[in-house]
């Protein structure tokens, strides 16, 4: 093994698990709420977990924050004060740190994002998935494009400027050219960032016990080049393969996790990975369900899983993670995120280039645009 020359940047995600309703595409750990929601709780839980985490990283500064879900924005302005006076008091954060909320058009008050701006937040992402109503209702969204629009107005009159947009594509029933519509549209609305991905069907979901008829696979790949063209005359890179951003304006958050960074989890179900001084890496993950979560919380342990990766894993990991980013890896990093030498890899990634997937770039091994089609192909090879 080789030591870790510095451990990786640190993030926080806080995982909020409450929804309006359950999409029936979602494998998310969320629930439909019912009744009241328990915030106050929540937040405290969260809150108390922090504190039982801090020995773990302690004298380590956290780089960015990301509120995911679920709903964030069921939860109120005065919450997310609360978790990031806490965050601040208890470790030591970047002056610039990235501060990330997800919102849903069909579950916040738009008057809202002001204050959510006040409290801390400084980058939303607003999960429109389509700006078409029938496609909305296809998979199971509760708001419909009215509701998308005004979320957007909402956020440029409140002169939030730093937002991404969630776009889906090969929606049941959906042609081509109502997918190149929402990527136009999404484009008009200005956003920094647009995230677009195809829908897939996930195990233990509703749309895996009754299937819908989605778009073929020439059709999804045609519908992505489409969009891809249009983002990319509009001024957005492809930084990664679902993500699009204006230069500089990408989700600092999330190149963390696809850089193989490290990552404190919070709340129901939350995964975390932290890197040790001698190079091995500890994968937690927190009790799923919410109400158990926070009884265990409050005993004072609320892991599922706390355990050391074996050199297969971070191998895989690693390569599931950087393949996905057009800026590609540099070798000398694959030794201070896993903790390996590069030898261990080395006889896969030359077969990889000698098929003309990989490619140098100077210090930096990159996809080619063959490889950039076929990343899935390329990651299996590095499975365990």
């Amino acid at each position: 093994m080789v030591g870790a020359r510095e451990l990786p940047p640190l993030s926080v995600y806080m995982h909020m698990p409450w929804c309006v309703s359950k999409c029936p595409y979602c494998d998310f750990n969320s629930h439909a709420l019912r009744g009241r929601l328990p915030a106050a709780k929540y937040v405290s839980a969260l809150i108390r977990e922090l504190e039982q985490e801090l020995p773990l990283v302690w004298g380590r500064t956290v780089h960015s924050i990301f509120f995911g879900g679920g709903t964030p924005s069921l939860f109120g302005a005065e919450h997310f004060d609360a978790l990031l006076s806490a965050v601040r008091s208890l470790f030591t954060c970047k002056p610039s740190m990235e501060v990330t909320l997800e919102a849903n058009p069909g579950a916040i008050e738009h008057d809202r994002f002001a204050a959510y701006r006040e409290a801390g937040v400084n980058r939303f992402s607003i999960g429109v998935q389509s700006f078409s109503d029938s496609m909305l209702g296809a998979i199971g969204r509760i708001h419909g494009r009215g509701e998308a629009l005004a979320a957007i107005e909402a956020l440029h009159a409140a002169d939030i400027e730093n937002f991404n947009l969630d776009l889906m594509f090969a929606l049941p029933g959906q042609s081509i050219g109502m997918a190149e519509d929402d990527v136009r549209t999404a484009i008009a609305c200005g956003p920094a960032h647009i995230s677009h991905y195809q829908l897939t069907i996930e195990p233990n979901t509703a749309f895996h016990a009754a299937p819908p008829s989605l778009p073929d696979d020439e059709t999804a790949w045609r519908m992505q080049e489409r969009g891809s063209g249009l983002l990319g005359r509009a001024g957005y890179r492809q930084y990664e393969i679902s993500a699009w951003a204006r230069n500089g304006q990408e989700c600092r958050h999330n190149l963390n996790y696809w850089r193989y960074g490290d990552y404190l989890g919070f709340g129901a179900g939350a995964h975390g990975k932290i890197t040790l001084p001698d190079g091995a890496i500890r994968r937690r993950v927190r009790v799923r369900h919410p109400e158990h979560w926070m009884k265990a919380v409050a005993g004072g342990h609320a892991l599922a899983e706390d355990r050391l990766l074996v050199p297969d894993e971070r191998v895989f990991e690693y390569f599931l993670n950087q393949l996905r980013l057009r800026e590609g890896l540099d070798p000398t990093e694959f030794e201070a995120r896993t903790g390996l030498s590069w030898a261990v890899v080395a006889d896969r990634v030359e077969e990889l280039k000698s098929r003309g997937l990989l490619e140098m770039h100077g210090d930096r091994l990159i996809a080619t645009d063959l490889g950039w089609r076929f990343v899935n192909e390329m990651q299996a090879l590095f499975l365990p």
